[in-house]
């Protein structure tokens, strides 16, 4: 794994920002389908194929949809992007490396575990 500021900066606020059981479940599904919709528009384009790169593009585009919609139930709120390229470097580490490693390190179990009681749920 490459070791730069980018990565070593996500990944040290990422388990205050994922914290939320709604948005540690919604994570659980939309990596994984933004990973898939990425790999389709690189298919698309390398075979030519429009239609596959537009439904690539679309799923990987509902994913981030969906993430963010995960990150206004955060109670800590992630860092407000720094303009186009700053966008495009976190939303790919984050998918790419940052989610991946959180999970496989045991960190989204952690974050599940320690997860806070919903508004009006019984004790």
């Amino acid at each position: 794994m490459r070791d730069d500021p980018l990565l070593r900066w996500q990944w040290h606020g990422y388990g205050r920002n994922h914290q939320d059981p709604r948005n540690l479940l919604l994570h659980l599904f939309a990596v994984p389908l933004f990973m898939a919709g990425t790999l389709a528009v690189l298919a698309g384009v390398c075979q030519g194929s429009p239609l596959f790169a537009g439904a690539g593009l679309a799923a990987a585009l509902g994913s981030l949809a969906l993430q963010g919609r995960g990150h206004r139930l955060e109670r800590h709120a992630p860092e407000p992007f720094g303009g186009a390229g700053d966008a495009l470097a976190r939303i790919l580490a984050e998918q790419w490396i940052t989610f991946p490693r959180f999970l496989l390190s045991g960190g989204w179990r952690e974050a599940w575990r320690a997860r806070r009681p919903q508004p009006g749920a019984a004790d």
